[in-house]
């Protein structure tokens, strides 16, 4: 069984998720901590719980979703993984940058791999399927735990809500095929650990979000 730890960072109440099983390996998703007590407290939760994380993969590309990478890269050398559509996102300096004027001066660590949809992300003794979901980005993924009926929605599917497409490499067509024809699809009890706010499932997103009818 998967452990998943949520932490809310930076101004943007970006979600966080270390996910480990019983052999103590784990994988950190979306590593978004802004402030130094964020990033402190993700260290001291991995050493705290003794564990060993082995990746470190991005959703899609955002800032947001990536401003801890840095420290995950210099405590632990793991570099972040992100799907190839979203390779020029990663310069995060750039995108800050242009997008909100921010001016973003931490070290910004390589790309560690380009995922494709043939990759699987393997951690314990539990796997990752890769699904790509493009709308809110060009490579927007969904990691799913198919045996745990779990899934890492990123910025596509919210409680009740979805990820914007107006960004440079949103698509509105794109967003509509992924919420519909790929993410509901899923197992009706699918539990959701979206990008910013609550947990939902699957089945609660068809019943009540208009997005997925």
């Amino acid at each position: 069984m998967i452990q998943v730890k949520r932490f809310v960072c930076s101004m943007l109440q970006e979600n966080t998720y270390i996910v480990s099983d019983e052999t103590s390996e784990a994988v950190i998703i979306d590593c978004g901590a802004y402030f130094d007590d964020e990033r402190n407290a993700i260290v001291k939760y991995l050493k705290e719980q003794q564990l060993k994380p082995v990746h470190l993969i991005a959703t899609h590309g955002h800032f947001d979703h990536n401003f801890g990478n840095d420290t995950i890269w210099r405590e632990y050398g793991l570099k972040p993984e992100v799907a190839a559509e979203d390779e020029a996102l990663m310069d995060l300096r750039t995108q800050a940058k242009n997008m909100f004027g921010m001016d973003y001066e931490r070290e910004v660590p390589p790309i560690g791999r380009l995922l494709t949809n043939d990759d699987v992300i393997t951690f314990g003794t539990h796997r990752l399927i890769i699904i790509p979901t493009p709308g809110h980005s060009r490579g927007s993924v969904t990691f799913y735990c198919k045996e745990e009926h779990t899934a890492f929605t990123g910025d596509t599917l919210f409680r009740m809500s979805i990820g914007r497409t107006d960004f440079e490499g949103g698509s509105w067509e794109q967003m509509q095929h992924s919420l519909k024809q790929v993410l509901g699809k899923l197992p009706a009890d699918t539990l959701v650990y979206s990008g910013h706010g609550e947990p939902t499932t699957i089945g609660d997103e068809i019943r009540y979000n208009p997005y997925m009818r």
